[in-house]
C-alpha cells in the first residue's frame, strides 16, 4: 500500500530534521576544536604570566596562564562545590572584585573552605593565579544550540588567605568536552521525528482505508 505524503507537514518535519542533523555535525566540529583547544590549555600553567582579560568570552590560548590582578574591594561573594590543591572537597569561594572605577570587574576563586555560609575575611589585595572561567549554569538547550552566553574570566588565586585552603590548579580533565554526547542526542532526535512521523502516517492511512 502506497503512502500519501501530505505536503506542508512533510516539509515542516522534513526541515526540522535537517536542523536537527546540521546541529549534530556542528558539534562534532566543535568537538574537534575543543579537543585542540584542551591539549593548548594543558601547557600554558608552566607558560609566562600575561594580562587578565577585562571580558569575556576567554580566548583558549590563554586558558589556564599565569596572570594577576590587584582587587580593590570585594564587591560580593558567591560558592560552588570544588576541590582544594591537597585533594580535599569544600566550597570555593569567588570574590566579585572591584578592579577600578570603571569597568566590568574581575572574579576571584580566593580559596576553598569548609561551610558555604562562612564568608571570608578577605578584603582584596593583589591576587596572582591562572586564568580560568566562572562556574557554568548555562541551560543545556542553550549549549547544545551555542546560544549560551560566554562565561566570564575568572582568576584562580594561587595561595589563599588566612581561614582558607588554596584551590586546586587548573586541570583540562575539569573541562567539560560534551560535544560528542551533544552530536549524539541531535542525531537521535532526528530519528525519533523521523520515527514519529511514519507512525503517524501510516496511522492516517489505516484510518482512510
Amino acid at each position: 500500500m502506497r503512502i500519501r505524503l501530505p505536503l506542508i507537514p512533510t516539509i515542516l518535519v522534513a526541515g526540522a530534521v535537517a536542523i536537527m542533523i546540521a546541529l549534530g555535525l556542528w558539534q562534532l566540529q566543535r568537538k574537534q576544536e575543543k579537543e585542540a583547544m584542551l591539549a593548548l590549555a594543558a601547557a600554558n600553567p608552566a607558560r609566562p604570566a600575561i594580562s587578565f582579560p577585562a571580558h569575556p568570552p576567554v580566548d583558549p590560548a590563554i586558558l589556564f596562564r599565569p596572570s594577576s590582578i590587584t582587587c580593590l574591594r570585594v564587591a560580593g561573594w558567591s560558592t560552588e562545590a570544588g576541590r582544594a590543591a591537597d585533594g580535599s572537597m569544600g566550597y570555593r569561594h569567588i570574590a566579585q572584585c572591584v578592579t577600578g572605577a570603571e569597568g566590568p570587574g574581575a572574579l576571584v576563586e580566593i580559596g576553598i573552605g569548609q561551610r558555604p555560609d562562612v564568608t571570608p575575611r578577605w578584603t582584596g589585595g593583589p591576587v596572582a593565579g591562572w586564568i580560568s572561567e566562572e562556574p557554568d549554569h548555562r541551560s543545556l538547550l542553550a549549549r547544545m544550540t551555542g546560544k549560551a552566553m560566554p562565561l566570564r574570566p575568572m582568576l584562580i588565586a594561587k595561595t589563599a588567605p588566612t581561614g582558607l585552603k588554596s584551590a586546586a590548579p587548573p586541570n583540562v580533565a575539569d573541562v567539560p568536552n560534551n560535544h560528542l554526547a551533544y552530536a549524539v542526542q541531535w542525531f537521535f532526535f532526528a530519528g525519533i521525528a523521523v520515527a514519529i512521523y511514519l507512525l503517524a502516517l501510516r496511522k492516517r492511512q489505516s484510518g482512510q482505508g
